[in-house]
This record gives C-alpha cells, sequence and structure tokens, in this order.
C-alpha cells in the first residue's frame, strides 16, 4: 500500500487516471526538516501531486514543481523522476510568524505563481507558469493543466503529516475512441464524493472500487515510488564554480575551506583550498576523490 502509484482507465472512454500513496517516502523527506505542522501537510500533498504529473505526461526526465509564495511560506518544491524517485523542501519566510496548526492554503502561500518545469534527458527545458488563483494547491495545479497543457483535469490531494495521497482524472483530447459522452462528468461527480481519511487509509484498489465499482475500469500494475536525492559532489562543484572566482576566494580567504550540504538531504560537502583551485583551473575536471 505505501509508496505507490498506480494508472486507470475506463474502458471505452476518453478518461483516464493516477491514484498515489506515499508513506516511507513522505517521512523521509520530512524526517530531514523540522517543519510546522501545516507545512508539512502541503508539502505532502505537494509531493503527491508532483508524483501523479510525472506519470501522467510521461516524461524522461526530471519535473519539478515549485510554490513561490509572498506569505509565511516563500517556497515549496518537489521533484520526481521517471525511476520513482522523489524529494521536496520547504522555505519560511524570514522573519514570518509560524503558521497555525490548521493554516489554510491560501494563509500559507498568500500570493504568487506556481513554476512547473519538465526537464527532459534529452531536448529542451520546458517552464509553465500559473498564479496562485485558487484555494488549494489542486485548483492552482489543474488550473496549469487547463492554461498549458488544455486538458481538462481535476486533482484531489490530501496528506496528514504521516501518509499523503492523491486522484488523477484526465479527459483526453481524442474522443473517437468514446462511447459514453457522460463518462468526464460522472467520473468527476464520484470523485468528488472521496474523503481524505478515504483516501490516505484504504488499499488504492479499494478506493477505486469504492468509486467507481459501477463502471469498466482497467487497473495498471502499480509502479514503485520512494526518496531519492539527485544532489552529487559533482553537481555541488558546478554550482560553486557558478558563483565565479572573486567570490570562491573571498570565502577561501576568510574560512580557509568551504563547506556546503544539500538542502533537500542534508548530505554535507568539503572542499579545501587546494579542491577549490583545481575547480577554478578546470571545472570539467572529475571531482576529487573524498578519503
Amino acid at each position: 500500500m505505501s509508496d505507490q502509484i498506480q494508472r486507470f482507465l475506463f474502458d471505452q472512454t476518453n478518461v483516464r487516471g493516477e491514484i498515489v500513496t506515499l508513506g516511507t517516502a513522505y517521512q523521509e523527506v520530512l524526517d530531514r526538516h523540522a517543519y510546522p505542522p501545516a507545512v508539512n501537510q502541503l508539502l505532502g500533498e505537494l509531493l503527491a501531486a508532483v508524483a501523479l504529473l510525472t506519470d501522467t505526461v510521461k516524461l524522461d526526465g526530471t519535473l519539478s514543481i515549485e510554490v513561490r509564495g509572498q506569505g509565511a511560506l516563500a517556497l515549496l518544491m518537489a521533484e520526481s523522476n521517471p525511476g520513482g524517485e522523489l524529494r521536496a523542501i520547504a522555505r519560511i519566510a524570514e522573519d514570518a510568524a509560524l503558521p497555525s496548526e490548521h493554516a489554510s492554503f491560501r494563509e500559507l502561500v498568500g500570493e504568487g505563481q506556481i513554476v512547473i518545469t519538465l526537464d527532459p534527458r534529452e531536448g529542451h527545458r520546458y517552464q509553465g507558469i500559473v498564479a496562485l488563483d485558487h484555494d488549494t494547491l489542486g485548483g492552482c495545479l489543474e488550473a496549469y493543466f487547463g492554461q498549458s497543457e488544455q486538458l481538462p483535469t481535476r486533482l484531489w490531494l490530501a496528506a496528514d503529516g504521516e501518509r499523503a495521497g492523491g486522484l488523477l482524472l484526465q479527459r483526453l483530447p481524442d474522443a473517437s475512441q468514446n462511447q459514453d459522452v457522460d463518462a468526464w462528468e460522472r467520473s468527476v461527480y464520484l470523485a468528488d464524493t472521496i474523503k481524505s481519511e478515504e483516501l490516505l487509509g484504504l488499499e488504492q484498489r479499494d478506493v477505486l472500487y469504492r468509486l467507481y465499482h459501477e463502471e469498466t475500469v482497467r487497473v495498471f500494475d502499480p509502479k514503485t515510488l520512494r526518496f531519492g536525492c539527485t544532489c552529487s559532489r559533482e553537481r555541488m562543484s558546478h554550482a560553486l564554480y557558478t558563483l565565479g572566482k572573486d567570490e570562491l576566494r573571498d570565502i577561501l580567504h576568510e574560512q580557509g575551506a568551504i563547506d556546503t550540504q544539500c538542502h533537500f538531504c542534508h548530505t554535507k560537502y568539503h572542499y579545501t583550498a587546494a579542491d577549490i583551485e583545481i575547480l577554478l583551473e578546470d571545472p570539467g575536471a572529475p571531482p576529487p576523490v573524498i578519503h
């Protein structure tokens, strides 16, 4: 039941769906940070959403969702890839009061925007931006699909600090195989009856049976998800190199070495003065081996 996503479709219609459940992967994200409960809940919803979107767009690469707000929560970001690896992070705005336990999405983020980035292994990077014009994360992401993909899409997201889950329905543009003109409206109407505790507590096939036991639903094999961070010494070296020679040497002059860490997984990276000089001389060289 834990940490998997499952695709399904309604036979002889142009309606498809995805259902996701997260437990261990969600907890591994939260265990690396100390966020307030309301942020933990929204972070779970975002993790479920990024898994659903990655599987829906069939991207051979990385998909990330960034919520950039002007409220107490300055940034919320989650990332997923076709291998089923997920990671996420939140950043509280400086000098912001900690949000209450039951703070709403709007109270947490205020005004702002969502940036969805598709970064394929081959081809061009694509970004879509949509304003935070809705009162839920799911509503904002639905607006993205309507604006950027022009595909009617609905999302139901839930999280409670222990588990996260989500359900996505989408109506495909090809209606040639659709033999049920009411399929979309009916599937959405039924999904609207789902309760958060059911989405979080029931097995995925039980959720689908609870909603669609009178429909002809084809369910595909589930895909396993897990926490995974894509940081590496090579990537961190590239990030340092972009700071420029003068700034790096100023830091070395003040500190004697450079210590940094990944914001997602907290892996630490140490660079001596000699490491930095090698990096500046040849940024494409393999990173030095650390014993």
